[in-house]
């Protein structure tokens, strides 16, 4: 995950505009401004590999639905014009209507969402993503650093945990069942340059 404030700076668009943009898969929309979203090939294969193992799981367990970085989240309360693209996500089964995935952009917040830091990634960008998260009331985020070979989970209203590649990422009663090596879905060898600083996010204990 890594964003850019797109050129269009005087621009103001919907969510619908975002949508039915020819290249929208390529955008957030923050404050009715197109936000780029650039991912390198090492973060987008960590997602899909952490994805792959998700859709598996719920498939093999009735579970919801998982998505990757395309699908967008049209859920915040406090900014309408906000469209957030985790670079995975999950919902519950039994939340979406008929437990299918919408037509458009998701009105119902994620039970689960991973962002997957990129090069270059900046920790301001990435703490008001969290934050939005977290008033959209999302209760379980992952978020993974593959240059440091580390993650941190977040719990809405609960600790922050620090996870190493020996450590399991796990579902905990969001997901119940679902464990994985944080070693499993990171490269063979870390080359990814990292923020220094690890978001804590709004209202939230860290555990080191």
């Amino acid at each position: 995950m890594s964003t850019a404030v797109a050129t269009e700076t005087d621009a103001r668009y919907t969510p619908d505009d975002l949508l039915n943009l020819p290249d929208g898969k390529s955008y957030e929309l923050v404050g009715g401004r197109l936000v780029e979203r650039h991912m390198g090939a090492e973060s987008s294969r960590i997602g899909t590999r952490l994805c792959t193992r998700l859709d598996r799981f719920c498939d093999e367990n009735d579970q919801g639905i998982v998505w990757g970085a395309d699908n967008g989240y049209e859920c915040f309360p406090h900014a309408p014009r906000l469209v957030r693209k985790p670079d995975v996500s999950f919902i519950r089964k039994g939340r979406l209507p008929g437990n299918a995935s919408p037509k458009g952009w998701s009105q119902i917040a994620p039970d689960l969402v991973v962002e997957v830091v990129s090069p270059g990634d900046s920790v301001e960008p990435l703490e008001e993503k969290l934050e939005d998260y977290q008033k959209a009331g999302v209760p379980l985020i992952w978020v993974i650093y593959p240059g440091r070979r580390k993650a941190r989970v977040f719990r809405l209203g609960g600790p922050t945990s620090l996870l190493r590649e020996d450590d399991e990422l796990s579902g905990e009663d969001i997901l119940p069942g679902f464990r994985c090596r944080l070693g499993d879905i990171l490269p063979s060898q870390a080359s990814t340059a990292e923020p220094s600083t690890a978001p804590n996010g709004p209202g939230l204990k860290t555990e080191n």
